[in-house]
């Protein structure tokens, strides 16, 4: 994954989107329907109907760029507000494009506890 600059949120637009639509189409999704600044070197996420494609908008500072990740078998865990926008951190950003369940993380390992 990209590194992504200290401070940059992560926001993941509630609901499905057509993934027909490209960078104007998703920056101008931003500013109507998550009435937020898709200029401000945030990251906004879209997922497509079926759930198996999403798409990673986000200005770099010198350039939109426009990310699409398919998965082969599963699909990306989603929120189940139909509008809106759910803020992430990285790090789950990391586990949703890696097909993990970022509401939930469980650790692996759990320290013994003193008897």
């Amino acid at each position: 994954m990209i590194a992504l600059p200290a401070g940059t949120r992560v926001w993941i637009a509630a609901g499905a989107t057509d993934m027909r639509k490209g960078m104007n189409g998703l920056a101008a999704l931003v500013q109507t329907a998550l009435e937020k600044d898709p200029f401000a070197g945030h990251v906004f996420v879209f997922r497509g109907r079926r759930g198996d494609q999403v798409k990673l908008l986000w200005w770099s500072g010198d350039g939109m760029n426009l990310y699409l990740k398919r998965l082969e078998r599963g699909r990306f865990v989603w929120p189940q507000a139909d509008s809106g926008a759910v803020y992430l951190s990285p790090a789950q950003l990391s586990m949703l494009l890696e097909g993990i369940d970022w509401r939930r993380p469980a650790r692996t390992w759990q320290p013994e506890m003193a008897v």
